[in-house]
C-alpha cells in the first residue's frame, strides 16, 4: 500500500515539474488601445490571445493588464467601429496600439462621455450630444461654450453682450424648467461634477458631451434636471510636441439705433409745433462718444504634450487681454492646466493629477451708458466752455455717459484654481476601483468708486456723502469626493458593464462687503476705507458700513448603473440614484432617481444587415429617467431668525431678533420626468448621418414662495414645492460628407429644434396660488406696466397687453377693449389685456459648411431662431414723435414709411400694446473662418496654420429694433429686453462684428 501512495505521490510530482516552467513562462502584458485618428482612449476594446482561452477589455481609459501563455503568439484587438487588429507577441511588456476606424463606419468614430464613463457611440442607448474640439466655432469669447452655440440641437446658448469680455451666455437645455431654482445645466469638467466653466481656456477642450435625455442625466440625481454638459480636456499622448496658437481680434461696431443727429434733432424736435426739444449748441454723436470702435483683444496659449502609455502629461498656459466696445470695460487673464498620468509598470494603478490655475484683472461695463447714448439730446456737448464735463440735467437720466464712463470705477479680481486627483486600482482584470478628489475654489474683490467731482455732485452742492467707495469679497469652495467601482464581463455575445459609486460634496460660500463716503482725497479710490468721514469718525451714520455672511450646504449619493448589450444589436441600460441633501426639510432629505434605456441596432439583424446596400447603420433608442433640481438658496427650509429693529429698555438699547423665515420640513427638490425616442442612423456608405430626437419633460414640484396664514406661521409666505410645468419638442441632427475627394471635400451639418411648453399649474392640494403671475414690468417714463403673464395652461413668453386697434387721425394709439369696442388705449385698462404673442422661438436652427481644398479649408456657419416675437424697446421709448420731451428719437420716427411715425399723440405713448411687437425671427451668418494648414519637415517644426475669421457678418432680419440675437430668449420673460433680476429697460450692449487673425505652430 505504501509503495502504491509512493508511486503516485511521484508521478504527481512529476507532472508538476513538467508544468511549472510553463507555468514559469507566463507573461504580463499591459498597454493603452487608442484611436489611430484622434489619440481618443478607447474603451471595452476585447483583446484576445489567438490559440487560447486568455483575454480581456479594456477599461475607460483604454488600459489592459493581460497574462499572455507562453504558447501565446499573436494578441488581437477589437471593437465595434474599428478594424479588428493582429498584434504579434515580442519582447516588449507594454504596447500602445492604434486602432483604425472601419471603412465602414463614419470617419470620425466618437468616443461618447455619458456620466461617470465612457462608451462608443453605437452602445449609447439614450439622447447625447457629442463635439470634438475642431468642430467648434473659431470665435474670442469670454465663454468656451460661445464656441458651441448652435451646435447641438435643443441646446440654447444666449449672450445679450457678445462683444463685453466680461459677459457670460445664458444656457438652456430643452426649454425652461424652472421658476425659482436655477435654469442652467450641470458642468462637468474632466470627471468632476460642478466643475468652474469660466476656468477653461477653448484650446485646451478635447472634447463637449451634452447629455439630453433624462436617462443620461439621472446619473447626476439633483443636479441633473436641466441637463448635463461633459467638458473632456486634452490629455498627453505618446507623441511629444509643443504647441503655440494666439490670435488677435478687432470688434466694429454694428447694427446701433439710427438715432437723430444734431441737426436732424433742431429740424424734428426743436423746430416743431410744439417743440419737443431743446437747442443747446452743441453737435454730439452719443453713441461715438460712448465707444472704442474698433476694439482690441489678443490671447495666446502655449500647450506641451508628450510621454508614453504610462507615464504622459499636458500642459497649457494663456494669456489673454481684451477691451470691451465701451470705454471702461476690460479683461485681463492668465490661466494654466497640468495634467500629469502615471500607471504603474505592471498595470496594476494609475494615478491622475488635474490643477488649473487662473487669476482675472476686470473692468466692468455699464450698460446704462449706451442708454443714455440714445436717448440724450445730441445738441448737448460733452465738455463745458472750461474744457470739463458737461453738467447734464436733462433727458431720461439726467447724467453725462462720457463722464461717468471715464471717472466711475467699478473692477474686480477673481481667482480661481481647480484641482483634482484620482486613484485607478485594477483588482482583477475586469474589476476596478476609481477614487477621485477634487476642490474648486472662486474669489471674487470686487472694487467700486465714484469720485467727488462728479458734475451731477458738484452742482448739486453736496457737502455729505460726495465721493463713495466700497469692496467686496465673495468666496466660494466646492469639495467633492467620487468612489467608484467599474465591472465588466462577456460570455459569447452576452456583454455586461456595471458601475456602482459614492459620492459626496461640501459648499462653501463666505462673503464680507465694506463701504464708505466722504474720503478726504479721490486718489484713495477703495484702498483706505477707515478715512471716509460718513461711516464713522465723528459722524457714525452708516449702519450698513460693513456687512458678512456665510453659509454651507451638503450632497451625497449612492449610485448603480448596469449596461448590457447581447450581440452588440439590443441594449439595455437601467440606473438608480440615491441622494441626499443638506438643502432639503427634515422629512425629505433623500430622493430616488431611477433612469432605464433601450436601443435596437435594428441595422445588424439578418433581414437587413448586407441587403440594404445604402443602410449602414439604423439604431432605435428609448429612454426614461427621473432628475432633480436642488439650484435654490440655502437654510430654506428651516426657521431663521433675523433683525427686528432696535428696543431701548431702562437705557440700553437692544437689537431685537425674531422668526424670519417660516419652517418647512418637506422641502424638497423639482422633479423632472424624462421621456426620449430617437433614431441614429448612418446612409449611403456613411455619408450621411444624424440622430432625431422626440422628447417630453414634465417638471412637478415646482419651487416658489406660497401665501400662508398668519397665525400659526410667523410670516405670510412659505417657501415650497408647488406647481407643473410640461416640454416637448423634437430635435434633428445631421451630418452629411457631400463631396469627398483627395483634394477636395465638403462638408455639411444641420442642426433644428422644436419646442414648446405649457404651465399646467401653480398649486397643489396644501397649496393654492393665483392661476398667473404678471412679468416684465417696463420702467417710467409713464407707467407701463407688465408685458407678459405666466398662467396656467399658456406658453411661458406669453405677451399679455393692449391689443392695437391702428392710430387715429389725432396720432392716438386705438385698442381693443374687452367686449371688442374699439378706444384710444388712454381710456382702456388693465382689464382690457389680452394674449398677442410669445417670445419664445418655436424653432432654432443652424447649418455647417466645411470646404477643404488641399491645405485650405472654409468654413461658413449660419444660425438662426423663428417663430416668435419681441417687444420693441427702442421703438417704444425713443421711436415716435410723441417720445419724451429735449429726448432724442429713432431717425424712423419722423419716416413716413414706419408705422411708429403714426404715434404723435402724447396722451398714449407710454401704453404698450402688441403695436410694438414684430417679429425676431432671423438667420445670422454666425462665423465664417479661412485656414491655411502646412505640414513642416523640420527637426524645429511639425506644421503651422494660418487662420482668419469674422463673426456677426450679417443678420437677415425684419425686425427694426437693432440685432434680434441681443434680445434674450431663455428664462420666464423671453422676447423682453432684460430680466427679471436686473430689471427691463433701454440698457444694452451693442452688437459688434469680429475679425479675428491667428497663428497655430507645431513644434
Amino acid at each position: 500500500m505504501s509503495r502504491k501512495i509512493l508511486r503516485l505521490l511521484s508521478c504527481i510530482a512529476l507532472i508538476l515539474a513538467q508544468a511549472y516552467p510553463a507555468f514559469a513562462q507566463n507573461r504580463v502584458i499591459t498597454g493603452k488601445v487608442i484611436d489611430s485618428t484622434t489619440s481618443d482612449p478607447l474603451p471595452g476594446v476585447t483583446i484576445a490571445v489567438e490559440g487560447g482561452r486568455s483575454g480581456t477589455v479594456t477599461d475607460a481609459d483604454g488600459s489592459f493588464r493581460l497574462t499572455v501563455p507562453q504558447s501565446g503568439r499573436m494578441l488581437t484587438f477589437s471593437s465595434i467601429s474599428y478594424t479588428t487588429q493582429t498584434v504579434p507577441v515580442t519582447d516588449q511588456n507594454t504596447l500602445l496600439v492604434k486602432l483604425v476606424p472601419s471603412g465602414q463606419e463614419l470617419q470620425d468614430v466618437e468616443v461618447v462621455s455619458v456620466g461617470y464613463g465612457t462608451l462608443d457611440k453605437r452602445e449609447v442607448s439614450s439622447a447625447i450630444t457629442h463635439v470634438t474640439a475642431r468642430e467648434l466655432k473659431t470665435v474670442a469669447g469670454n465663454n468656451p461654450l460661445m464656441s458651441l452655440q448652435g451646435k447641438v440641437a435643443g441646446l440654447t446658448i444666449s449672450n445679450t453682450a457678445t462683444a463685453d469680455p466680461n459677459s457670460s451666455p445664458s444656457i438652456q437645455l430643452r426649454g425652461v424648467s424652472s421658476r425659482s431654482a436655477g435654469l442652467g445645466p450641470l458642468y462637468v469638467i474632466n470627471g468632476v461634477p460642478g466643475g468652474n466653466i469660466d476656468n477653461i481656456n477653448q484650446n485646451d477642450i478635447e472634447s463637449i458631451d451634452v447629455l439630453k435625455g433624462g436617462a443620461a442625466s439621472a446619473i447626476y440625481g439633483t443636479r441633473g434636471s436641466n441637463g448635463v454638459v461633459i467638458i473632456t480636456t486634452k490629455k498627453g499622448t505618446g507623441d511629444s510636441k509643443m504647441i503655440y496658437d494666439g490670435y488677435v481680434s478687432f470688434d466694429y461696431l454694428t447694427n446701433t439705433p439710427d438715432v437723430l443727429s444734431a441737426s436732424d434733432f433742431r429740424k424734428y424736435r426743436v423746430n416743431a409745433t410744439p417743440a419737443r426739444g431743446i437747442d443747446y449748441g452743441g453737435n454730439t454723436d452719443w453713441m461715438k462718444a460712448v465707444t472704442r470702435s474698433p476694439t482690441y483683444g489678443q490671447k495666446h496659449t502655449l500647450q506641451l504634450s508628450g510621454g508614453t502609455a504610462r507615464n504622459n502629461y499636458f500642459a497649457s498656459a494663456d494669456y489673454r487681454n481684451a477691451n470691451g466696445i465701451d470705454l471702461r470695460a476690460y479683461k485681463k487673464e492668465y490661466g494654466g492646466r497640468l495634467n500629469l498620468n502615471h500607471t504603474s509598470k505592471s498595470n496594476v494603478y494609475t494615478v491622475t493629477l488635474n490643477v488649473a490655475p487662473r487669476y482675472m484683472h476686470t473692468s466692468n461695463s455699464d450698460q446704462g451708458n449706451f442708454n443714455n447714448a440714445i436717448t440724450l439730446n445730441p445738441t448737448l456737448p460733452v465738455n463745458d466752455s472750461a474744457g470739463g464735463y458737461r453738467y447734464i440735467n436733462t433727458g431720461f437720466f439726467s447724467n453725462n455717459p462720457v463722464e461717468n464712463a471715464r471717472l466711475i470705477k467699478s473692477e474686480a479680481e477673481i481667482k480661481e484654481l481647480d484641482m483634482n486627483a484620482s486613484l485607478k486600482v485594477n483588482i482583477l482584470k475586469n474589476l476596478y476601483s476609481t477614487v477621485t478628489i477634487s476642490d474648486i475654489r472662486s474669489s471674487y474683490k470686487n472694487l467700486n468708486f465714484r469720485p467727488s467731482t462728479l458734475t451731477t455732485i458738484v452742482h448739486a452742492g453736496q457737502t455729505t456723502k460726495t465721493n463713495y467707495a466700497s469692496q467686496e469679497q465673495v468666496d466660494y469652495d466646492q469639495q467633492n469626493i467620487e468612489w467608484t467601482f467599474n465591472y465588466a464581463l462577456n460570455i459569447r455575445k452576452n456583454h455586461f458593464k456595471a458601475l456602482g459609486g459614492y459620492s459626496y460634496s461640501y459648499f462653501n460660500h463666505q462673503q464680507f462687503s465694506a463701504n464708505n463716503y466722504d474720503f478726504p482725497f479721490d486718489v484713495f479710490l477703495w484702498n483706505n476705507l477707515g478715512s471716509g468721514t460718513w461711516n464713522g469718525g465723528d459722524k457714525g451714520n452708516g449702519q450698513g458700513a460693513v456687512a458678512s455672511t456665510q453659509d454651507d450646504s451638503r450632497l451625497a449619493a449612492f449610485y448603480g448603473r448596469i449596461n448590457y448589450d447581447f450581440d452588440n444589436k439590443y441594449i439595455l441600460t437601467a440606473s438608480l440614484r440615491h441622494e441626499g441633501s443638506s438643502k432639503f426639510g427634515a422629512d425629505n432629505k433623500w430622493g430616488n432617481f431611477p433612469a432605464l434605456s433601450a436601443a435596437w441596432r435594428i441595422s445588424d439583424e439578418d433581414f437587413l444587415k448586407n441587403k440594404v446596400s445604402w443602410l449602414n447603420d439604423l439604431k432605435l433608442r428609448a429612454d426614461y429617467g427621473v432628475t432633480g433640481n436642488q439650484d435654490f438658496g440655502n437654510y430654506l427650509s428651516l426657521l431663521l431668525y433675523g433683525g427686528y429693529g432696535y428696543f431701548p429698555f431702562d437705557g440700553i438699547t437692544y437689537q431685537v431678533y425674531g422668526p424670519a423665515q417660516n419652517i418647512n420640513p418637506n422641502l424638497g427638490w423639482e422633479k423632472a420626468i424624462n421621456f426620449n425616442a430617437g433614431i441614429d442612423f448612418e446612409i449611403l456608405n456613411s455619408r450621411i448621418s444624424g440622430s432625431l430626437n422626440y422628447y417630453v419633460r414634465t417638471n412637478k414640484d415646482l419651487l416658489g414662495y406660497y401665501n400662508v396664514p398668519l397665525p400659526p406661521n410667523p410670516q405670510s409666505q412659505t417657501f415650497t414645492n408647488v406647481g407643473t410645468m410640461k416640454n416637448s419638442g423634437f430635435e434633428v441632427q445631421l451630418s452629411a460628407a457631400a463631396v469627398k475627394h483627395e483634394a477636395f471635400s465638403y462638408n455639411i451639418s444641420f442642426t433644428t429644434a422644436y419646442n414648446d411648453n405649457k404651465f399646467v399649474s401653480f398649486s397643489n392640494k396644501i397649496y393654492q396660488g393665483a392661476p398667473f403671475q404678471d412679468m416684465a414690468g417696463l420702467p417710467a417714463p409713464g407707467s407701463p406696466g407688465t408685458i407678459q403673464r405666466l398662467q396656467e395652461g399658456h406658453r411661458i413668453g406669453d405677451f399679455y397687453m393692449l391689443k392695437s386697434a391702428g392710430v387715429d387721425e389725432t396720432g392716438a394709439l386705438l385698442v381693443y377693449k374687452k367686449d371688442g369696442t374699439v378706444v384710444p388705449a388712454n381710456e382702456a385698462n388693465a382689464d382690457d389685456k389680452q394674449f398677442v404673442g410669445n417670445g419664445l422661438p418655436k424653432f432654432t436652427g443652424s447649418l455647417g459648411n466645411l470646404l477643404r481644398y488641399k491645405n485650405w479649408d472654409l468654413n461658413i456657419f449660419l444660425r438662426g431662431n423663428f417663430g416668435y416675437k419681441l417687444f420693441n424697446m427702442q421703438a417704444f421709448y425713443i421711436g415716435t414723435p410723441a417720445t419724451q420731451t429735449d429726448a432724442n428719437t429713432l431717425r424712423s420716427a419722423y419716416d413716413s414709411k414706419s408705422k411708429y411715425s403714426k404715434l404723435t399723440n402724447s396722451s398714449t405713448a407710454s401704453l404698450a400694446s402688441d403695436y410694438f411687437l414684430e417679429s425676431g425671427s432671423f438667420v445670422k451668418v454666425d462665423n465664417i473662418t479661412l485656414g491655411y494648414s502646412r505640414p513642416v519637415s523640420s527637426k524645429y517644426l511639425q506644421a503651422i496654420r494660418i487662420y482668419a475669421a469674422v463673426s456677426n457678418l450679417h443678420t437677415f432680419t425684419r425686425f427694426t429694433g437693432g440685432d434680434p440675437d441681443l434680445y434674450p430668449v431663455n428664462g420666464l420673460t423671453p422676447g423682453v429686453q432684460g430680466n427679471p433680476s436686473t430689471g427691463y429697460s433701454l440698457n444694452f450692449y451693442p452688437a459688434t462684428l469680429q475679425l479675428l487673425a491667428g497663428l497655430q505652430v507645431t513644434f
